[in-house]
């Protein structure tokens, strides 16, 4: 019981990390600072890295719901920074 836990507060951190980041953005209107090269790679790895947890899950009966959620807010959150980037030139 205590490792889901400690899986449910890692997950929690790691999706709320990029807030700040998002927030500071929607506030000044800028992104130019954010590499595209970094934006495109984090988006590529949350994508793949969760598609394979999903198929996991799906072929071993089991849910990672701290998972879930890490990975599909972190995938929201990039979504923004992608659109702020190409916006806010």
């Amino acid at each position: 019981m205590t490792h889901h836990f400690i899986g449910w507060i890692g997950s929690f951190l790691f999706a709320t990390c990029a807030v700040p980041q998002a927030v500071k953005t929607w506030k000044t209107k800028k992104a130019e600072d954010l590499s595209w090269l970094f934006l495109l790679f984090w988006i590529l790895g949350e994508l793949l890295t969760f598609s394979y947890i999903v198929t996991d899950d799906i072929l071993i009966g089991i849910t990672h719901y701290p998972l879930y959620v890490n990975y599909v807010f972190n995938i929201i959150i990039i979504f923004y920074l992608l659109y702020a980037k190409k916006r806010y030139k």
